[in-house]
């Protein structure tokens, strides 16, 4: 049976340079009848290395999707640079970016609504092989390893995502994900929709994943207890700006922001008298003023 490989890089990245480097970034969105830009992300910079994890943490609205999107090719920055590879990549064309796909992968929130449900699970994974220039049959043959590796039986080859439990699409979705065999993946909110036992279920694949391979991921989430569980690094972002960043046992376990208290307290646990512990804490603590506001 085939292994899933180490990332190969197709650029060499320049020494001591991260794989992935964003220095002053900013984004806004078109909005109003005169399509005026809406600011979203405000000069945010930050570092991912090989094999390492950024978790990207905030609520709804403060812009870490965004900075997803524009380090995928989707969200157009206004301002600030994003070098992928020792390359900068944030003002290429949509047809320069094309080889880019083999590098820079993603997860999406949703496995139900990102995996086609008319096809087969096998053509799913193969779709993005065949488009790298692989031969239906090896393609194939690959759909096994990875399979494989994201611990779901050979037969789910041939079954459709209606089959699958959310996890197990979720687990489809990983392995779609690393099927060639990236760099970098952008992992967005990949695991929200899910219960907290398959959460940790697909976060601890994560980290097996990243442990084989040395992908590197900017895990993107609004729960920072998930941020906790995978990240190396954290960067806690309120309405587009950066309000707390460092390792991930800094940011957790000695928060200087009383938002990133907040967002500590706010999350699910399983214990009922932990939940109103926090819930108590919560409400002594003073409201968030934002950073720039």
């Amino acid at each position: 049976m085939t292994t899933l490989a180490a990332p190969t890089a197709s650029t060499t990245t320049v020494a001591d340079e991260p794989l992935l480097r964003v220095t002053g970034l900013s984004v806004g969105y078109p909005s109003g009848p005169r399509r005026t830009l809406t600011p979203v992300v405000h000069d945010v910079s930050f570092d991912v290395s090989e094999g390492r994890t950024l978790g990207l943490v905030g609520e709804s609205g403060s812009g870490k999707s965004t900075i997803g999107r524009a380090i995928l090719g989707l969200a157009q920055p206004q301002s600030g640079s994003i070098r992928f590879a020792g390359r900068e990549i944030s003002r290429l064309s949509r047809r320069q970016r094309r080889p880019l796909a083999r590098e820079i992968q993603v997860i999406f929130q949703d496995p139900y609504s990102s995996l086609n449900p008319a096809m087969q699970i096998q053509d799913i994974l193969a779709e993005p092989l065949i488009a790298q220039g692989r031969s239906l049959r090896d393609a194939r043959a690959h759909v096994r390893s990875l399979l494989d590796a994201v611990h779901l039986p050979s037969d789910a080859a041939r079954r459709v995502p209606s089959e699958f439990s959310g996890g197990q699409r979720q687990r489809v979705a990983i392995a779609r994900s690393l099927a060639t065999d990236p760099r970098l993946i952008v992992c967005d909110e990949p695991v929200s929709g899910l219960d907290l036992k398959t959460q940790a279920r697909v976060l601890d694949l994560l980290i097996e994943l990243q442990q084989r391979t040395g992908v590197a991921f900017l895990f993107v989430s609004h729960d920072l207890s998930v941020i906790r569980h995978i990240s190396h690094d954290v960067m806690v972002l309120l309405r587009g700006r950066t309000v707390e960043a460092g390792t991930v046992r800094e940011v957790t376990e000695n928060p200087r922001d009383d938002y990133v208290r907040r967002l500590f307290m706010s999350s699910p646990v399983s214990d009922p008298d932990e939940q109103a512990r926090r819930r108590a804490a919560l409400r002594e603590l003073p409201p968030v003023i934002a950073p720039g506001g």
